[in-house]
C-alpha cells in the first residue's frame, strides 16, 4: 500500500509540471510547432518559460528544425527542445 501511494504521489507530481519545466528542470526532450509561416531568430529561457522570437519567412525561405541543447556540468538530466518551422499552405 506504502508503494501505490509513492507512485501516486510521484505520478501526481510529473503529470502537473508542464512540457517546459519537466525538459528544462528533469532532461529529456519536448517538441514545440513554430505557428505556420514564421521562422525562428533567437530562443531563451526566463525561469520555466520558454521564450522564442520569430519573424515571418521570407519568399523562399525553407523551413528548418532548431534544436535547442542544454549542457550541464555534470552531463546528467540534460534538456533538449524541438522547434520546427512549417510554411503555410
Amino acid at each position: 500500500m506504502k508503494k501505490l501511494m509513492i507512485i501516486a504521489v510521484l505520478s501526481m507530481f510529473v503529470l502537473s509540471c508542464t512540457q517546459n519545466s519537466r525538459a528544462k528542470q528533469f532532461g529529456g526532450t519536448a517538441k514545440l510547432e513554430v505557428p505556420c509561416g514564421e521562422r525562428v531568430t533567437n530562443i531563451t529561457w526566463k525561469d520555466d518559460q520558454l521564450w522564442y522570437s520569430t519573424v515571418p519567412m521570407e519568399v523562399g525561405y525553407e523551413p528548418k528544425v532548431h534544436t535547442f541543447r542544454e549542457e550541464s556540468s555534470f552531463g546528467v538530466m540534460e534538456g533538449k527542445y524541438i522547434l520546427t518551422e512549417t510554411k503555410c499552405e
